[in-house]
């Protein structure tokens, strides 16, 4: 029985700091794959509200969430729930950060006035469709959201198209390829450094 238990609990630490997650689709090529397995760190988005003791009595208090392990950022792959759908989990990298501006035009991205480099592109350029808010000009991040684009940029679905991501549909941080045995490694998260707001 104990060693049952020890199994049982065992799991449920496990599933609540990593969980496995297929690829499906091309929004990531080149450099993830659709049908390859991958691990997400859950950890690494560990976040709480300050104030949820006391907005279960008044609604009115304002949330003051918390990233003791840092929010995500910049360059990182993240796998989140589909804001319009959030039975769909979703896998993109992150461009923006809340309060930042986006630019797209030229087919190149601007974050706060400067250009990114993004060399896991390997040149491809990024354009915003008719009908997409970044085709009218600016975008201002809002506040608790994320702007993520795939890096398959002419075929992915992604801030572009849907908005802003609210940081608490954000499952974690994508780690590693496991599946298939060829592809097995680390997760390139690239550092990108935008201007200054």
């Amino acid at each position: 029985v104990e060693m049952i238990a020890f199994v049982v609990i065992l799991f449920f630490l496990v599933r609540g700091i990593v969980q496995n997650f297929l690829i499906e689709g091309q929004s990531m090529e080149p450099n993830l794959h659709s049908g390859e397995f991958i691990l997400v760190n859950k950890l690494s988005n560990l976040h709480f509200d300050l104030n949820a003791p006391r907005r279960l009595f008044d609604a009115n208090v304002p949330a003051d969430v918390v990233y003791p392990l840092g929010m995500p950022t910049y360059g990182q792959v993240v796998v989140f729930e589909y804001p319009n759908d959030p039975s769909k989990d979703y896998i993109k990298r992150v461009i923006g950060l809340p309060g930042d501006i986006i630019d797209i035009r030229d087919g190149l991205v601007y974050v706060n006035g400067k250009q990114l480099d993004e060399p896991f592109l390997q040149g491809a350029p990024t354009y915003c469709h008719q009908g997409d808010e970044c085709a009218s000009g600016t975008v201002e991040v809002p506040a608790g959201m994320l702007f993520v684009l795939g890096d398959n940029r002419e075929n992915s679905s992604d801030s572009r198209e849907w908005g802003g991501l609210p940081l608490d549909r954000v499952i974690g941080q994508a780690w590693v390829v496991y599946w298939p045995s060829a592809n097995i490694g680390t997760i390139t998260h690239y550092p990108l450094v935008p201007g200054q707001k």
